[in-house]
């Protein structure tokens, strides 16, 4: 008697190699998704049969798989996320365009300790798409994510691959306007509380205020890392004043921390608008809260989360969808600078 030879031994990664694609290329195509290039479905198709792969969830159907719900993942501990001003805005965007779809969204808090049981979910089949509002360059869990379903970042990831999605603001100009603002104004003993070295945003926004001090011929006072939170920002800014000669300005990357740095500056007489010139960088509700009013760059965080959601319907629907939108940033005056 002849027996048959057991198939489903090969591997996706095995599979991949075979067709000339991604992982991320096979998972869609097995997972029935339309996100795919005609030539790539059809050589991961003759892949499949070639190798007789036989995926762990096997011979669904995109009809059958398609669950009408997209996972929205926010890498941040919950204090972080409901705490700064940036990820309320994101939601309310990304919330707009799906509520006039046909989906719902599932959100997912996933800290450091809960990624692996937000990866299980995602893997699971319970979404049919993943929009990813913030990520740090050791989130490496989310390049699995991207491995199961469709997804679209908010942010440039750390590590872009070629079939990312990504919405993401011009950080750097934002960073070089913001500084070329304060320098146009006479101020040349220029610092910055940055963001997190750890973050495209906050790798960025540094890169913009190099890039204007050193067009100006100028060197920073002083260059401190925060966090993107009040306390990173008071922090920061207390290192600052610290490092010897006072600035007579100072970019403080994001609204929260600018907050923290008016506290610092009052805290050693100094005033903000007065003493020191404040620019933050949000134009969230911060911003306009503080006294005097904050001067800081306009991210539009809710058209964001509109495209965002939007790029991925795109995707989801088969449509021809963008890699990478980037958002124009501007300064909003106000009584800070």
């Amino acid at each position: 008697m002849e027996i048959a030879p057991v198939r489903g031994t090969a591997t996706i990664e095995e599979v991949a190699a075979r067709a000339g694609v991604s992982r991320s290329t096979v998972s869609r195509v097995v997972n029935g998704s339309t996100a795919v290039s005609p030539a790539a479905l059809e050589a991961v198709r003759r892949a499949i049969d070639e190798l007789q792969y036989v995926p762990n969830r096997a011979a669904r159907s995109l009809a059958s798989r398609q669950t009408r719900a997209i996972a929205l993942v926010i890498p941040e501990q919950t204090d972080r996320f409901f705490g700064d001003p940036f990820f309320a805005s994101i939601v309310a965007g990304i919330g707009e365009v799906i509520g006039d779809s046909d989906y719902i969204m599932n959100m997912l808090i996933a800290s450091d300790d809960a990624s692996a049981k937000a990866l299980a979910y995602l893997r699971g089949g319970s979404v049919d798409g993943a929009i990813v509002a913030s990520h740090h360059t050791s989130d490496t869990f989310l390049d699995r994510v991207a491995d199961v379903v469709p997804v679209v970042y908010g942010g440039r990831p750390a590590r872009v691959r070629a079939d990312d999605y990504y919405v993401d603001v011009d950080n750097v100009e934002g960073g070089r306007v913001a500084t070329s603002y304060l320098l146009a104004r006479g101020h040349r003993r220029i610092a910055t509380v940055s963001g997190p070295t750890d973050m495209p945003a906050g790798i960025d926004r540094l890169q913009g205020f190099r890039d204007a001090m050193a067009e100006a011929g100028l060197q920073p006072v002083a260059v401190e890392n925060g966090d993107f939170t009040e306390v990173g920002g008071a922090l920061a800014m207390a290192r600052v004043l610290a490092a010897g000669e006072c600035p007579d300005a100072v970019f403080v990357a994001s609204d929260l921390m600018a907050r923290g740095a008016y506290t610092v500056l009052r805290e050693k007489g100094l005033e903000p608008g007065r003493d020191v010139a404040v620019m933050g960088f949000d134009d969230s509700a911060v911003s306009t809260a503080l006294s005097p009013a904050l001067t800081t760059v306009r991210q539009p965080s809710l058209t964001q989360g509109r495209y965002m959601a939007s790029v991925l319907l795109d995707i989801l629907a088969g449509r021809p969808a963008a890699h990478a939108t980037i958002l124009p940033t501007e300064v909003i005056e106000r009584g800070s600078a």
